[in-house]
């Protein structure tokens, strides 16, 4: 029997919440174990179920997304967090990845956008949604930092990290650079040591910041 991906959504209009178990449940491998509508039943809940990852709203009551995420690591409570979020919620999302949000999806995403995140974080990856990289850059691009840790990094290294920042997955990298998976993979791993992340969210956003397309474009 097929073990399938167990998923809790936490959002404070049911409505939404009813959509995302729909369009989730279509799928064979995915299922939604609990929902919740404020941030403390959020925990609760995670507590109580240990979903395999979690679809958190930024913004609900009594406790919001972000309390959420720093309470859980208060607590050493393991869990795979998806960010929900809006067009005009950007600035959350830097302060969502400095404190260990594996992903984020826009809630006007398309549904293979959505399963395609669940999956990857589901297997211990970061998910960025593609198009976010660009609003991501225009974000941060007033207080952009050059860094000499750039300068650590490879060429081959630079091809990766900006494929990285573009959403792209080691697969995918491996078939655009004509590379293996394990090549890619051992890439990654010299990236995440040289500019000191821990996953790829941190890596895309270091990327960003720096302007690591631009310094690979010279």
């Amino acid at each position: 029997m097929m073990n399938k991906i167990r998923i809790l959504i936490a959002d404070d209009h049911l409505m939404v919440r009813e959509g995302l178990k729909q369009l989730i449940e279509l799928e064979e491998d995915i299922v939604v174990v609990a929902q919740a509508g404020d941030g403390k039943e959020a925990i609760q809940k995670i507590v109580k179920y240990s979903p395999d990852v979690v679809l958190l709203d930024i913004n609900m009551p009594i406790m919001n997304g972000l309390e959420v995420i720093k309470y859980l690591k208060s607590e050493k409570i393991d869990a795979n967090i998806l960010m929900l979020t809006l067009h005009n919620e950007v600035e959350y999302l830097f302060k969502a990845v400095e404190i260990g949000v594996k992903g984020y999806v826009l809630k006007d995403s398309e549904a293979d956008v959505l399963i395609k995140a669940i999956r990857e974080i589901y297997k211990g990856d970061s998910y960025i949604q593609p198009n976010m990289a660009a609003k991501l850059f225009q974000k941060m691009n007033d207080q952009s930092e050059k860094t000499s840790t750039c300068d650590k990094l490879t060429k081959r290294e630079l091809e990766v990290l900006k494929l990285i920042t573009e959403g792209l997955l080691n697969k995918e990298i491996a078939h655009m650079l004509c590379i293996s998976e394990k090549t890619v993979k051992n890439h990654i791993s010299n990236i995440f040591k040289k500019i000191e992340v821990s996953d790829r969210t941190q890596a895309a956003v270091f990327a960003i910041k720096n302007k690591v397309v631009d310094v690979f474009d010279k």
